[in-house]
């Protein structure tokens, strides 16, 4: 095997799951402080526009609940497709308007986050999933009828 050609390992799957899962589960946590104040904002925030309320709060809605469907693999495609629309719309009305560098604008995450979810989007959700698990006993079902 060559360091340069992709790995017929079983743990290229896995690996998927594992980065689908935690990267759900931090965007779920990031959600509930939006959504509910738990866990509570840092007392040193940057000085960035806020969004009003209501979509304040539409941010920690589809945070909270996508990115917890996210995390478990239920619905990984079309969730992964609406989080990537969401960041993307972050950065453009929030983080872009402050300065064009992601690094000095606070958008560096927002970005990432947008071409995680599209790369999930494509790439699915990985074995560890619902998903998975809804795929399989599809497979099942159909070779028994």
């Amino acid at each position: 095997m060559s360091i340069f050609e992709s790995s017929p390992s079983p743990w290229t799957d896995r690996m998927l799951s594992i980065l689908r899962i935690v990267a759900g589960l931090v965007f779920f946590v990031t959600g509930t402080m939006k959504a509910f104040g738990f866990p509570p904002f840092p007392t040193v925030v940057p000085p960035l526009p806020m969004p009003p309320m209501w979509e304040f709060h539409v941010a920690g809605f589809l945070e909270t609940y996508l990115g917890a469907a996210f995390a478990l693999g239920l619905l990984t495609r079309p969730i992964s497709f609406v989080l990537a629309g969401e960041m993307a719309v972050a950065y453009f009305q929030f983080s872009f308007p402050l300065s064009f560098w992601p690094t000095a604008n606070w958008g560096t995450s927002a970005i990432l986050y947008c071409f995680l979810f599209l790369y999930f989007m494509l790439a699915g959700p990985g074995p560890w999933s619902v998903d998975a698990i809804i795929a399989r006993r599809r497979r099942t079902v159909t070779r028994v009828d």
